[in-house]
């Protein structure tokens, strides 16, 4: 049986895919099309006037047809922002540029609108609808063009900044941001922190390759308790799988073979690393952005700073220090993503590219000793990395005067 946490996770993924928002409003624009000759014998006042209802079939073919070209003008806007974001930031960031409501609920509106308007058009030719029913259609086509205008006009506006360096930057703050308040909230999802694994402890791997995406909790806790064993976690998301390497280790009485199959089904394992539980990847993916940014052919190290300032404003959200576990929790013991790790995944790019930039490596170093102070459990990488990014600035810079200015002006 499914639990409702996994029905959830996968409605939210779902949601998130570009044609999921197309077929509901495909489908809604189908029904209201096609029952407007049903729904109008049910009004209770009959229309005798001539208010324009034999004039809804022009209307309906002009809608089509502009329809189709504006369905297609988005698409292509959609993908050649795709495109820029994956050339001049990293493709980590595609799949946020794919789950944006705004291009979503435009194109979802232009195919619907074009698909409401064959509907109407083939109702209108094969006779389905009567007097009331074309007065019905009517309304129902006046009310989709007021959608329609109002949607395009807030698509033209967003196009304005979908797919440009910085709107790319902040999506891929605010997915990096979700995920580490999450993992402040809940560094252990629900369960207990790792402890010394027992000696044995029985192994169970991944029955296919790729990357844990999502654990359903829910479904690990139950096992659990139903079986009286304790579940040690060994693959947290973001951590490629395969058969030689263990999801988890259980400690205590067998468990039969369904229970097993269980277990490796509360794991989401998928080809691509996504953003939702995997505080790390957001930082991975804006310390690319800084690094693909301060590479010799493109040689932007206003981006870089900006980065380096989402760095600072995601990785000030961690904890001073890991809330104490509570005694009450289930036996599903999680280790915790190390916050030293989390650091470096931000930042090695950046010191190993911006070491020639003088405004970059002092706003670098600025950044760390700030780290440094609001996290002092992360005092000792804080300061290795800055003793890194000093060693590189020696090596590279070749002005003293710059090199002066770098080193003493933090």
């Amino acid at each position: 049986m499914v639990s409702v946490s996994r029905i959830a996770w996968l409605a939210r993924h779902a949601g998130r895919q570009i044609w999921f928002r197309a077929a509901l409003i495909s489908v809604a624009s189908v029904a209201v099309a096609g029952f407007a000759g049903i729904i109008a014998r049910w009004l209770p006042y009959h229309f005798t006037g001539d208010i324009g209802q034999d004039a809804v079939g022009t209307v309906l073919g002009i809608i089509a047809s502009s329809m189709l070209a504006v369905t297609t003008f988005s698409l292509t806007a959609m993908v050649s922002a795709y495109s820029s974001a994956t050339q001049l930031a990293t493709p980590r960031a595609t799949q946020l540029m794919i789950s944006d409501r705004t291009s979503q609920n435009a194109l979802s509106t232009f195919l619907g609108a074009f698909v409401f308007a064959v509907v109407g058009i083939i109702g209108l030719q094969t006779r389905l609808y009567g007097g009331q029913g074309r007065v019905v259609l009517l309304l129902a086509t006046i009310l989709l063009i007021v959608l329609v205008v109002v949607t395009l006009l807030r698509w033209i506006a967003h196009l304005a900044a979908f797919g440009r360096m910085a709107d790319v930057i902040d999506r891929v703050e605010d997915a990096a941001g979700s995920a580490m308040a999450a993992f402040a909230r809940d560094p252990y999802g629900g369960g207990r922190p790792a402890i010394a694994l027992p000696p044995g402890a029985r192994t169970v791997t991944a029955d296919r390759i790729g990357y844990v995406t999502h654990i359903d909790m829910a479904d690990l806790i139950a096992i659990a308790r139903e079986h009286g064993i304790a579940i040690h976690v060994e693959a947290l998301p973001g951590t490629l799988v395969h058969s030689d390497r263990p999801l988890l280790r259980i400690v205590g009485k067998d468990v039969d073979e369904a229970a097993e199959r269980a277990l490796v089904k509360a794991f989401m394992v998928e080809r691509h690393r996504r953003f939702d539980h995997d505080p790390r990847l957001g930082l991975i993916a804006l310390g690319e952005i800084a690094g693909r940014a301060l590479a010799p052919a493109t040689n932007d190290p206003g981006t870089a700073i900006e980065v380096v300032n989402a760095l600072f404003r995601t990785l000030s959200l961690l904890p001073a220090e890991a809330p104490p576990p509570d005694a009450e929790l289930p036996p599903v013991y999680l280790p915790r993503p190390g916050i030293d790790e989390m650091i470096r995944d931000g930042f090695v790019s950046i010191i190993r590219e911006g070491a020639g930039e003088e405004e970059v490596a002092q706003r670098v170093l600025k950044i760390l000793a700030a780290l440094g102070k609001a996290l002092p459990h992360a005092g000792a990488t804080t300061h290795a990395l800055a003793e890194e990014l000093r060693r590189n600035v020696r090596r590279v810079m070749q002005d003293e005067a710059a090199l002066a200015r770098t080193l003493g002006g933090v």
